[in-house]
């Protein structure tokens, strides 16, 4: 189960992943690395190392080492090849003739104007095996980045409003993070855009799945949407014993991070890269470890930073804070885990110092029990030792 990570399983190659329909899941042999030529994980433009600040030997070694991912929405993760696969399949209209015009379509003027099309594309998603196929696909392309433990944030009401149960969707997820190649945990988002009375509602459908969810979360569209709308139902989860989360401080101001620390009691701030705002905010998660999800490619993206060589990570790192590198919906914001940091330490004055203290921060990070965290850090330690 998802509740414990799910370590170990076969890798699977892409090409079969998208291959439909077939009347089940099929696990072939390992394809060995996924290159970025294939199309899946190419940084944003201007990334690619022409004028980068790190070298050929830096950048294998941040491509190489262990790592985990703490802050990827499962359903951004879904291509544009596979969303033509599942509409095929399963029969849907889309809105664009072509994979071509749909990437075409992934020119994003804020968080809303993505979020429009992310829950367009996850109307193709309407049966267990879909959300197998999505999750499957994903944890390919981790393995491949050499990623030893991701924590999956899933949105059960962007499907349960469109008639697709609850248990469709959290099966299938959980399903494929059960048979796939790395440690994987699940975290229920609640969408902030709807009212708290919808995200306890949800609560209570989880409720028989509790063992595949490790935590729950707050993501969607932030301004206007401050964490102390969630006070009531992220007292429950608490009291149930879930793990709890929140993004604040992307698009939103600090004093969301503040709200999501006192009100909502979280244990880790998903974006937070306006913290640095509040010289008292930053002090106070230094001081207490608080973790922050950052996500480069997505903050570029959606214009928090005009560019890659203006985000502010080495600063977050300087002031002592447990940043971490993530990709966030890889699919619609140009790459997968490692297309980040090397967009990230391409545009950056980052060096192998930061690499080793990102992939500690990791770990250190994760949800994870005593023993398998200090098995990831000492594998952490191993890698650098051995460079």
């Amino acid at each position: 189960m998802c509740a414990t990570p799910c370590v170990g399983g076969p890798v699977f190659p892409r090409d079969n992943l998208t291959s439909f329909p077939r009347p089940g899941p099929i696990w072939p042999q390992a394809p060995g690395r996924l290159r970025y030529t294939l199309g899946y994980g190419n940084p944003e433009p201007g990334y690619d190392g022409d004028t980068a600040m790190m070298n050929d030997h830096l950048r294998k070694i941040v491509q190489q080492m262990p790592k985990a991912e703490l802050h990827i929405h499962i359903e951004g993760s879904l291509e544009p090849e596979l969303i033509f696969a599942l509409a095929q399949r399963n029969n849907v209209s889309l809105a664009y003739s072509s994979v071509h015009e749909l990437r075409r379509a992934y020119a994003f003027e804020d968080l809303q104007s993505f979020l429009d099309i992310y829950y367009a594309g996850a109307s193709v998603l309407l049966t267990e095996q879909d959300f197998y196929d999505m999750t499957a696909a994903y944890l390919v392309r981790a393995h491949a980045d050499n990623v030893r433990h991701a924590e999956i944030f899933f949105d059960p009401q962007t499907h349960t409003a469109r008639g697709v149960p609850f248990a469709t969707v959290v099966g299938g997820i959980h399903r494929a993070c059960q048979e796939g190649p790395i440690s994987a945990s699940l975290i229920m988002c609640f969408l902030r855009h709807l009212p708290e009375e919808e995200a306890i509602a949800t609560l209570e459908e989880a409720l028989p799945h509790r063992a595949k969810i490790i935590g729950v979360g707050l993501d969607s569209s932030e301004r206007g949407h401050p964490p102390e709308k969630f006070m009531h139902v992220f007292r429950r989860c608490k009291e149930l014993g879930f793990h709890l989360v929140a993004h604040a401080g992307e698009e939103g101001p600090p004093a969301y991070i503040e709200s999501a620390l006192d009100l909502l009691e979280v244990e880790r701030i998903d974006h937070g890269v306006r913290c640095l705002e509040d010289a008292r905010l930053t002090e106070r998660l230094a001081r207490e470890q608080i973790a922050l999800t950052v996500c480069p490619l997505s903050n570029v993206k959606l214009r928090v930073f005009p560019d890659m060589a203006a985000h502010n990570l080495v600063a977050l790192l300087d002031a002592g804070l447990r940043a971490t590198v993530n990709s966030d919906d890889p699919a619609y914001f140009g790459g997968y885990i490692n297309a980040n940091f090397i967009a990230a330490f391409d545009a950056l004055p980052l060096g192998l110092r930061h690499a080793r203290q990102l992939a500690h921060n990791s770990f250190a990070a994760a949800f994870l029990d005593p023993e398998t965290r200090r098995g990831y850090l000492e594998q952490v330690d191993r890698y650098f030792a051995e460079l």
